[in-house]
């Protein structure tokens, strides 16, 4: 990645996702505001993140689908990590489509770093307007259909079945919900700012912000900067590093990220079962060497289907990227999940993708990755040791490339699952070449 010109740059960032691929969507953006941002894996230790140079850094946890106690801990455990190095200002990341369920995680998450900072306020901003995601008078739309009927209700972990996110975060949370409604915009930042108060004199304390384009987003960074904690998908975070500029919390220069330059084998593992990603496996098994997971044999016997998917790839002819996928429609995915249990099928999943992708690169000299769907990104992130990465340039809105800090150095696209065009896989690439 491109060196640091100037002096060392301090972190004056700390954010904590909820998952790895909404980690990697957060730090593109705050890339496109001009920060430079590392991503790392886990909770991290206070003494490794003093090393790092740079303005930003996005704790990539697992939590979004765990219990809330275990979510809160590592959550607040990372911000404690963060706040030990000297940072001032965090940023909760949940998806831009609010997965949850009625119990959590991201209402108890939120109220658990709130009084950690001690702070008596903060809203929840899911809009993504360049992916479809907006929120007016309170309810999550994604390309013009409400959250219920946009496919977000079939999801395999978080059915999303109410697009109301004051009533539904109400039942998340022990604080009193309320809504910044799009009027508050036409007076600016100091409309938002005003509202935010008297939202905070009626006592509330948790605010769903509507947010229907990017002006409105460009407006609320501006006015939330006092903020110590905000939370939201990575839409707002566009914007705060502008927000912050003007503020005079951010003094060190843009930077322009730079590609990967990585050579090897390329690998796509997808485990998503979202809309867009069965239109993009369905895209590129057509072009590329491709093997569909049988989830059911491998419930029976991990290792037979690990060696089988193995002794496959090594034939391949090495110029063209491998294709190994669980990726299925809804109703196929619900038949299995049925059959053998929600969470085996997960584990099962999540297990073998992991294995094969660090046997393919410690055998097979597989060194450009994508991964598409969070959980699947966790698990193989994880299972190769990565703890940190450097984000570079953006493939598609939400999904960078970025470069492990670690070794072997591998390049690595983390998609979120219902992230992407059609051609996604073969357009992220082809950038390398």
């Amino acid at each position: 990645m491109a060196a640091q010109q100037d002096s060392k740059r301090k972190p004056m960032l700390g954010c904590v996702a909820d998952d790895v691929t909404g980690a990697t969507d957060l730090a593109i953006n705050l890339v496109h505001g001009g920060m430079s941002v590392v991503q790392v894996m886990g909770v991290p230790a206070a003494e490794d993140l003093r090393r790092l140079d740079t303005d930003a850094i996005v704790v990539a946890l697992k939590t979004r689908s765990i219990a809330s106690s275990d979510a809160i801990s590592q959550s607040v455990a990372s911000l404690d990590a963060l706040r030990a190095i000297g940072v001032e200002r965090f940023f909760f990341k949940y998806c831009s489509t609010f997965d949850s369920t009625e119990k959590g995680n991201i209402g108890p998450v939120a109220e658990a770093m709130m009084e950690a900072l001690d702070v008596a306020q903060t809203i929840f901003c899911p809009a993504l307007p360049r992916n479809g995601r907006t929120v007016y008078a309170g309810h999550l739309f994604v390309k013009g259909r409400l959250l219920n009927e946009s496919g977000m209700e079939n999801h395999p972990l978080n059915p999303m079945t109410d697009p109301d996110l004051v009533r539904f975060l109400g039942k998340q949370a022990v604080g009193q919900t309320g809504l910044l409604s799009y009027e508050a915009f036409s007076d600016g930042s100091e409309g938002v700012r005003r509202r935010l108060r008297d939202l905070a004199n009626a006592g509330v304390s948790l605010v769903v912000t509507d947010s229907c384009d990017d002006k409105h987003l460009e407006t609320l960074a501006r006015g939330v900067t006092d903020m110590k904690l905000v939370t939201g998908g990575s839409g707002l975070a566009r914007y705060l590093p502008q927000a912050y500029r003007n503020g005079g919390l951010l003094d060190s220069p843009p930077e322009e990220p730079a590609l990967p330059s990585v050579s090897g084998r390329s690998l796509i593992m997808s485990g998503s079962c979202s809309t867009a990603t069965n239109q993009q496996v369905a895209w590129m098994k057509e072009r590329c060497p491709a093997w569909k997971i049988d989830i059911p044999a491998t419930i029976r016997d991990h290792r037979a289907v690990s060696e089988d998917i193995l002794s496959w790839a090594s034939i391949q002819d090495p110029s063209k990227p491998l294709l190994v996928y669980s990726t299925a429609p809804p109703a196929e995915v619900a038949e299995i999940q049925d059959k053998f249990g929600k969470e085996t099928v997960t584990r099962a999943v999540e297990d073998l993708q992991a294995f094969v992708a660090s046997r393919m690169v410690d055998e097979l000299g597989v060194r450009r990755l994508v991964l598409a769907g969070g959980e699947t990104a966790g698990a193989i992130t994880n299972r190769l040791g990565i703890r940190s990465l450097r984000i570079g340039p953006e493939i598609s809105a939400g999904v960078p490339w970025t470069v492990s800090m670690d070794e072997p150095v591998l390049a690595l696209a983390l998609k979120s699952g219902n992230f992407g065009e059609e051609d996604f896989f073969e357009a992220a690439l082809r950038m390398l070449s």
